[in-house]
């Protein structure tokens, strides 16, 4: 295909299905490796899907224009892949911002059921 309308048609494919798919296998690998329950990964999936989605489309349209506009063919792999790292430093902290916020909520719900034993 050498239409205009292809790349922005993988664009938003690429964006909207595969980034959906690989962000939940991400938060649900990330989850069993930290020995979570279904229902916490579940939750965690539930709460992290929106914001990481829009976060992908705020990140990748750009890196896709620097891609295919401005990079050499050559070089685009070595990009590319640049520009995963910083993803995965995103996808990577905001996972633990909401394991730290998770873990401050379990905190703070055991020392109030120890007050109220008390």
């Amino acid at each position: 295909f050498k239409d205009w309308w292809v790349v922005p048609a993988k664009v938003v494919f690429d964006q909207t299905a595969w980034s959906a798919i690989w962000n939940s296998i991400y938060f649900v690998v990330l989850g069993f490796l930290r020995l979570e329950s279904p229902a916490t990964i579940s939750s965690e999936l539930k709460s992290t899907f929106w914001p990481m989605l829009t976060a992908g489309w705020k990140l990748w349209p750009f890196a896709h224009l620097v891609t295919y506009g401005l990079v050499p063919v050559e070089q685009r792999l070595l990009w590319v892949d640049c520009v995963e790292l910083i993803w995965v430093t995103i996808l990577s902290t905001y996972s633990n911002e909401k394991s730290e916020a998770r873990n401050s909520e379990d905190a703070s719900t055991s020392n109030a059921s120890n007050d109220n034993s008390i």
